[in-house]
């Protein structure tokens, strides 16, 4: 299950192994509709990838470190390198190939 977490709980667990974050904010219709797949595909890929959520309303130095400016944006990260971006709300089947690439 994909966890919400804060700045410093996210810069403690971006660092390890293929992670994938999801940058949303409450209010946000696409953020809501990319919510199920998220979940889905955080269940599916259990013991792969590690699935987190960062609110960018409470969450505003990463949102800025990382340049987020359209919401939803997912970015992968492995070993807390930043290799990819997406953005805007995308089928699960997208994603999940996107994410692949880096296992």
């Amino acid at each position: 299950m994909a966890k919400i977490v804060n700045s410093e709980e996210f810069r403690s667990n971006v660092n390890e192994g293929l992670v994938v974050v999801d940058f949303f904010a409450t209010w946000c219709g696409p953020c809501k509709m990319l919510a199920p797949v998220f979940e889905e595909l955080s269940s599916e890929m259990d013991g792969k990838a590690t699935f987190l959520k960062v609110d960018v309303d409470q969450c505003g130095d990463i949102a800025r470190e990382y340049s987020i400016s359209t919401i939803p944006t997912m970015i992968i990260f492995k070993n807390g390198e930043k290799q990819e971006t997406m953005v805007g709300f995308l089928p699960k089947e997208s994603i999940k190939s996107n994410i692949e690439k880096y296992l």
